[in-house]
């Protein structure tokens, strides 16, 4: 059984909803990212979300965009980020991790080389946002046979025939945008959600995470009710934003975040069924 389907069975046995940070490797530093990897999981974290940066990310707002630029000013590239799993998993052997980015950087590795060493450092799944599932073939395979989970999008408007489909292609769990728009965007229609991520499940047995939009405490633990896992990115990189000239506040006020969101999604979670 992979990390990530041991996370989500051991969290439906305890009836908890996954939190999924989302951060962007090397972002403001690299010297950050392994300890504030850590720290998440201190924090409350199931599963850590780490982005590689990338000079043109489309489907992210403003907030990750910025957030790519600072890492790229420190030449931060795909065989960094694989390093700095790779470190993660010295003491963490148990957090599932996925890798979220474009295909530029793992074209230019090779599929097959960019499977093994992803595999080789720690990695869990992969979510490449400008790759659709059409397209996923010879990357899909590479991925199967290096057992990482090829992990997709579904947006509020995919249709009912592209849902299925994807879910018959996704591993890991299914991440719903829960808005139309990019990453950083707001308006979140709870209920909506809630009926889509039902839809969801009456096509996959896998788990459906719902990001995008996602900023505060009662928000996640809005979306814990309706979901498997909430993610959170860009609430959480405007935090290392205004902190990056300084590391340990950047950490600290990141980890406060998530320990709050965390805090709000177990507050009202239903008994253990265990």
């Amino acid at each position: 059984m992979s990390r990530l389907a041991e996370r989500f069975r051991q969290l439906r046995g305890r009836g908890r909803t996954a939190l999924i940070p989302f951060i962007t490797a090397g972002d403001p530093h690299p010297d950050l990212t392994v300890r504030l990897m850590h720290g998440l999981v201190a924090a409350g974290a199931d599963v850590v979300e780490l982005g590689v940066p990338f000079s043109d990310p489309i489907g992210d707002g403003p907030v990750i965009q910025q957030a790519c630029e600072r890492a790229l000013r420190h030449n931060v590239s795909l065989r960094d980020v694989l390093t700095m799993v790779q470190r993660f998993r010295e003491d963490d052997p148990d957090t599932p991790v996925v890798l979220m980015g474009y295909m530029n950087p793992v074209e230019l590795m090779g599929y097959a080389e960019f499977a093994t060493r992803a595999r080789d450092s720690g990695v869990d799944g992969v979510l490449t946002v400008d790759m659709p599932p059409e397209e996923m073939g010879e990357l899909a395979a590479s991925l199967a046979a290096a057992a990482l989970d090829s992990v997709f999008l579904v947006s509020p408007t995919t249709t009912e025939e592209r849902m299925q489909a994807i879910c018959a292609k996704a591993g890991g769990f299914i991440y719903y945008v829960s808005l139309k728009g990019v990453t950083g965007a707001a308006n979140l229609d709870v209920d909506a959600v809630g009926a889509r991520v039902a839809r969801l499940h009456g096509m996959t047995g896998l788990p459906v995470g719902v990001g995008f939009g996602i900023s505060d405490a009662a928000t996640a633990a809005r979306m814990a009710a309706v979901a498997d896992a909430v993610v959170v990115g860009s609430a959480l990189v405007r935090r290392i934003e205004a902190n990056q000239e300084d590391l340990d506040a950047a950490q600290e006020a990141v980890t406060a975040l998530v320990a709050e969101m965390r805090q709000a999604m177990d507050a009202d979670a239903p008994a253990s069924v265990e």
